[in-house]
């Protein structure tokens, strides 16, 4: 495998720093997709919130209880949780 250029090495850099926003960034537009979901469409769409909330850290209980309760909302207070603690 041939090495990677300077620039290259700068943008995988930059996306591992910027990791957690972008998991944020995608929790956002998976909750809008949750809410028109239905059926094994659904699913799939709680599937990817959850590795995505995995990926932040978030306690694997409250991840089951969450898509146990199939309450968008709760999602979104755990978003709004995590986007006042990184801004703070």
């Amino acid at each position: 495998m041939a090495e990677r250029t300077r620039y290259q090495e700068k943008i995988i850099r930059n996306y591992y720093e910027n990791a957690d926003t972008i998991a944020l960034q995608k929790i956002g537009e998976q909750i809008s997709e949750l809410y028109l979901a239905e059926g094994k469409a659904r699913e799939r769409v709680w599937k990817r919130i959850t590795d995505h909330l995995a990926k932040l850290k978030i306690p694997a209980s409250r991840i089951a209880e969450m898509v146990k309760k199939d309450d968008p909302t709760l999602v979104a207070k755990v978003l709004e949780e995590l986007l006042a603690k990184k801004s703070a």
